[in-house]
């Protein structure tokens, strides 16, 4: 881990953040600052900055990781389309692996509060 990451801070629970799932590796998150309604993050806890540094076996696990919780956010939040994203280079603002799950990102729904979509999330 870095020790100026926020990705690895919130790994090592140092920074706050609504947590969906986490087991020994990865951490399923909601982004701090949604581009739609339901915009999830899925994060190694270990720092990897790019998709080439990345090792397959956790890649693997944060995609089917990615596809369970891309089905639970279209349901939960009755949504028709999910894009997953990985930004790489200068589009990666935060320089530590991540999927992004953006349910209905043609439409930018911002309908519901961060915790309202939590709260929704956790009850399944």
């Amino acid at each position: 881990m870095k020790d100026d990451c926020l990705f690895c801070k919130i790994a090592r629970k140092e920074v706050d953040s609504k947590i969906l799932y986490e087991d020994e590796d990865i951490m399923v998150i909601m982004d701090a600052y949604p581009d739609t309604d339901g915009h999830t993050l899925v994060i190694p806890k270990k720092h990897y900055e790019d998709i080439y540094s990345i090792d397959s076996e956790i890649l693997l696990k944060i995609i089917e990781t990615g596809k369970k919780y891309a089905t639970k956010l279209m349901t939960t939040l009755d949504k028709s389309a999910l894009t997953f994203l990985v930004n790489y280079g200068d589009a990666q603002v935060i320089k530590h692996f991540h999927l992004h799950l953006l349910p209905d990102f043609m439409h930018k729904s911002h309908e519901l509060s961060k915790e309202e979509i939590y709260d929704k999330l956790m009850k399944d």
